[in-house]
């Protein structure tokens, strides 16, 4: 299960369609090698869950396929196109097609939940949508079981419903690529997995090719269709949640005891 890793078979004709392909992605920040030679393909319609220990890289590498941070080495592609190569314009356009769901909300305070909504409609508004702002936001908030906060601030929401606005905000445009940085990160156990089904949910109504940046073993084995263990930089392993769970690689067994 080491060095050599195989996706599992997806759903008829998913199975050549890649959505983010990285290849021998270095990143180092002077002397600390946090990538070395990582690789990793998402497929069409697939939740890819990237599992690894506080500091391994897993928010670097995040930040190097949106184009935040620069590669030493490697490549990177997202719907086919060279992330490295864009120039800033190419990257806002690219970027309206990925939603991001960060790991602190990234809610404005001073905004409504109707506002914190509309916020990207008006920033990357979509000449050819076909419903208007209000209905897109009721539909967002719809898919996310919280319809009647609409008109709320963040701070009267609780931690898991700043969690769900989070989540219905980075819905709104539809993205066909969602990441999601630790999104069950200072959330209590049974809110956890209500947002670990949550993504479950929004993939099987949209359709929609995610990657997943955690170390919450419960979150993983929820969501993963299949699962990357990031170990010294490199892609250590990789296979469904159960494979890896009877592995008896010791690097593996250390997620799961």
């Amino acid at each position: 299960m080491r060095s050599q890793p195989a996706s599992l078979p997806l759903a008829p004709g998913k199975q050549d369609q890649t959505v983010i392909e990285v290849k021998d992605l270095n990143k180092a920040f002077g002397d600390n090698k946090v990538l070395q030679g990582f690789n990793l393909e998402l497929k069409k319609g697939e939740n890819l869950v990237v599992l690894g220990k506080s500091g391994s890289g897993k928010s670097v590498l995040i930040k190097c396929i949106i184009g935040l941070l620069a590669p030493d080495k490697g490549s990177i592609h997202v719907l086919g196109e060279s992330i490295p190569d864009l120039n800033e314009s190419e990257l806002d356009k690219i970027r309206v097609q990925i939603g991001f769901l960060f790991q602190s909300n990234a809610l404005y305070d001073s905004m409504t939940v109707r506002d914190n909504l509309e916020f990207p409609l008006r920033r990357h508004w979509m000449q050819n949508a076909t419903q208007d702002v209000d209905e897109m936001v009721m539909e967002a908030l719809s898919d996310v079981g919280l319809v009647h906060t609409v008109d709320m601030m963040p701070i009267e929401l609780s931690g898991g419903m700043r969690k769900r606005i989070a989540l219905a905000r980075t819905l709104i445009l539809k993205p066909g690529i969602i990441l999601y940085d630790e999104p069950t990160t200072g959330l209590d156990p049974i809110t956890a997995r209500e947002i670990s089904e949550l993504i479950v949910d929004i993939q099987k109504k949209y359709k929609a090719s995610s990657l997943i940046i955690t170390h919450d073993m419960r979150c993983v084995e929820i969501t993963a269709d299949r699962v990357i263990i990031l170990v010294n930089g490199r892609c250590y392993a990789t296979g469904s949640f159960e494979e890896l769970k009877r592995s008896t690689d010791p690097q593996v067994k250390h997620f799961f005891d």
